[in-house]
């Protein structure tokens, strides 16, 4: 029964609606992505490289300019916390996992369908955030509220389908993100470290709990410090095995073009039967990784302190390039490369999902390619917990106010405790098909108010 609803909810036509949202703000962005590129680079993160002209890398005499130098760079830290929650939700087990099943799905040319999602879904991730700053609000509590939840409610004037959307992101945060996520780290620690499922999960939901009890500010925080080493040291070693797989890298690039488009001629009426597995794991995968579209960029972009949607809508931009067309990328590039040289397919290969992606980083690095598969998968899917709780937090606060935020951080810690221990079973498929019923609500607001989106022409002097 679930696997026939989860067919139905993640059929084509839910992949058409996403491209279709991001096939739209491209064009109504003349193609901002690309050809805006040194605008939006220079904007999020180059911003820690570059200072604005005029300001220069001289520093002035006077006390007024020392504070406005001091101020710029608290700015810049508060915001480099945000975009690090951001990433929490999205750079995780989907980037291993979902890399590796796309590629032995739909083969090579999966990897280049993947970085067309994140192209177009760059769009649509610009999309939702400037909504969400646009919207944005405080309540009587002084709490700010930014989301779908808000932007349908208050501007799209859709109460149904903003509490619709508040229903299914709470849902999808103890479901997905919780029990899914607690039971990936268990599993793991068990398998690679040989530690009991009981007490991993038991260690998993007392740290969790001593992150979320400080509330946004300590999930900030804790943010700030997993991603940039969990993702630093996962780009590290895959660098390191394409060095050490640099003579097969130039073959591997080209069938990932060349197998993207190919078609069985000789197959009569099969013909382009590889080029639509390619296509459709390519672009599911990337979807799922990514999360353009899903509303939860916007939620999570709240806490920002700039007041621009424009910057805020580049900085979604920057991280869905930065999940997808990165460390998506190095994942597929070194899973391609240890089946080249192993003189395999993907499909002959007889594993897929992480096994997969850790025997390719164990064939150049021994057991420390394993080990570091194992590790990734760990700190991954812990950031996508603690930013999940968030998620849910304000989804609950939009709906009901603050009074219940004890019970569902009791909820919360319960659903990973479960998922710890638990053989999750049908839980994986009911949590994916809530996340797909999640999109529906935010994508209708982006076709709704897109007239109300304007793009960057440049930054500002």
């Amino acid at each position: 029964m679930l696997e026939q609803i989860h067919k139905i909810v993640w059929g084509p036509w839910l992949m058409a609606l996403f491209l279709a949202a991001g096939v739209f703000y491209t064009v109504r962005s003349h193609g901002f992505q690309v050809r805006g590129f040194p605008i939006w680079w220079r904007a999020t993160v180059g911003s820690f490289f570059w200072k604005k002209e005029g300001g220069a890398r001289e520093r002035k005499a006077g006390q007024e300019e020392d504070g406005a130098e001091e101020s710029a760079a608290g700015g810049r830290r508060r915001q480099f916390k945000t975009a690090c929650t951001a990433l929490a939700a999205t750079v995780g087990t989907g980037n291993i996992v979902g890399v590796a099943t796309a590629i032995t799905c739909g083969g090579p040319g999966a990897l280049f369908w993947m970085w067309v999602s994140a192209g177009i879904g760059m769009m649509t991730a610009y999309g939702e955030v400037y909504l969400g700053i646009a919207s944005r609000f405080r309540d009587r509590e002084g709490n700010v509220l930014c989301g779908p939840f808000v932007y349908l409610g208050r501007l799209a004037r859709k109460p149904l389908l903003a509490a619709a959307y508040g229903i299914l992101c709470l849902a999808s945060s103890l479901g997905m993100g919780a029990m899914v996520q607690a039971n990936s780290v268990a599993e793991t620690l068990a398998y690679a470290f040989s530690f009991p499922k009981i007490w991993g999960a038991a260690a998993l939901t007392i740290l969790i709990a001593l992150i979320i009890r400080g509330g946004k500010k300590q999930i900030g925080s804790a943010a700030e410090k997993l991603i940039p080493f969990s993702a630093g040291l996962y780009i590290l070693f895959s660098l390191a095995v394409l060095c050490l797989c640099r003579r097969v890298l130039p073959e591997v690039l080209s069938s990932v073009f060349r197998e993207a488009f190919r078609l069985k001629a000789a197959a009569g009426g099969a013909s382009g039967y590889g080029i639509s597995l390619a296509l459709r794991y390519g672009l599911a995968r990337g979807v799922f990784s990514n999360e353009a579209g899903l509303g939860s960029l916007a939620v999570l972009h709240g806490e920002s302190p700039g007041e621009d949607p424009k910057l805020q809508g580049m900085w979604a931009m920057f991280e869905v390039f930065f999940d997808t067309v990165i460390v998506c990328t190095l994942t597929g590039l070194v899973v391609l490369c240890g089946l080249k040289e192993g003189g395999l397919s993907a499909k002959k290969a007889g594993i897929t999902g992480a096994a997969l992606t850790s025997w390719c980083f164990s064939r150049y690095l021994g057991e420390w390619g394993e080990s570091l598969v194992s590790l990734s998968l760990i700190l991954f899917a812990f950031a996508t917990i603690i930013a999940w709780h968030y998620l849910g937090s304000q989804s609950l606060a939009w709906l009901a106010g603050k009074r219940l935020a004890g019970l569902y951080q009791m909820l919360y810690l319960a659903a990973v405790a479960f998922g710890g221990m638990a053989s999750l079973g049908n839980v994986w498929l009911l949590a994916d098909i809530v996340n797909g019923l999640m999109a529906l609500p935010n994508l209708m607001a982006l076709f709704l108010l897109a007239g109300s989106v304007t793009f960057p022409e440049g930054l500002d002097k």
